[in-house]
């Protein structure tokens, strides 16, 4: 089961309650890379049974282009086995969104009774930060984690985006350090700050995090224009992939600038970015 999204990386994800199928149906219209059918915090308990049995019909047939992910449950949750056994094997389903991971073997739980299913591992408290990296590199399936801010802010103590700094930097390096992707950063709660949304993912980006996810449609034009890179930026990275493929190995630019293996790593991935808008020429 693979995305659609092969060849672009996925900037922007929009949540969706998994028990408001109608707006589920204008989410996947919406423009957003990814759909996240969440059957967790959106829902309320007593909704939770409708929530699942809605989105298993959505995806009992493959969707428009747009990849629709599920976040499921807390795992170890009865609500969480149900979710699992009732999406097993249904076509449309893209990813599972793991919530509250704090541990690699819950990770492997998953994989195993989900086959070939992508995974993508939430990390919401203490723990899973400190986890992090076994977490990262728990199985073939996990293709990404990222933080769940609001309930680590909770489970810290924490106030403001200071005391979010070392969890922030240490989700990047685990992602990298077990050869995923970079992280998505956390929702931006305010729908309607979108300048302080802008702000916000300006940092996040300067952090290492790519793409973001979000609550609202609206959301989705700032975010992506957040991530995107520059014109400058296309046009470096023109110039060190060109000058790679002419050299090969480690170079030296002609403004000194000194160009290895992980430097023309980058100036690839911005110029697949860059492609979205087809600003490469």
């Amino acid at each position: 089961m693979t995305s659609p999204l092969t060849a672009l990386t996925a900037l922007t994800w929009l949540y969706v309650p998994g028990d408001r199928p109608e707006t589920v149906a204008k989410a996947l219209g919406a423009g957003a890379d990814v759909v996240i059918v969440d059957l967790e915090d959106a829902v309320a308990p007593d909704r939770k049974e409708y929530a699942r049995s809605a989105t298993a019909e959505l995806l009992t047939e493959r969707p428009s282009a747009t990849p629709v992910h599920v976040r499921v449950n807390a795992l170890g949750s009865l609500f969480a086995e149900a979710d699992l056994h009732a999406l097993a094997r249904l076509p449309g389903l893209a990813a599972l969104r793991l919530p509250k991971v704090t541990d690699p073997s819950e990770v492997r739980h998953v994989a195993n009774l989900m086959p070939d299913v992508p995974l993508y591992a939430l990390l919401e408290s203490a723990l899973g930060i400190e986890h992090a990296h076994a977490i990262a590199g728990a199985h073939p399936y996990l293709r990404g984690i990222a933080l769940g801010e609001a309930d680590l802010r909770a489970d810290l103590g924490v106030r403001d985006d200071a005391g979010l700094a070392w969890p922030r930097s240490r989700v990047v390096v685990a992602a990298r350090a077990a050869g995923l992707e970079p992280p998505v950063q956390s929702v931006h709660p305010d729908i309607r700050d979108l300048d302080g949304l802008a702000e916000s993912c300006a940092r996040g980006r300067a952090l290492g995090f790519l793409g973001r996810t979000a609550l609202h449609p609206r959301q989705l034009p700032v975010i992506e224009r957040a991530f995107l890179p520059t014109p400058q930026e296309v046009e470096e990275a023109e110039e060190i992939v060109k000058a790679a493929a002419a050299d090969g190995g480690a170079l030296a630019l002609p403004d000194g600038r000194f160009v290895d293996t992980a430097v023309v790593t980058a100036a690839h991935r911005t110029l697949s970015l860059a492609s979205r808008r087809g600003w490469t020429h």
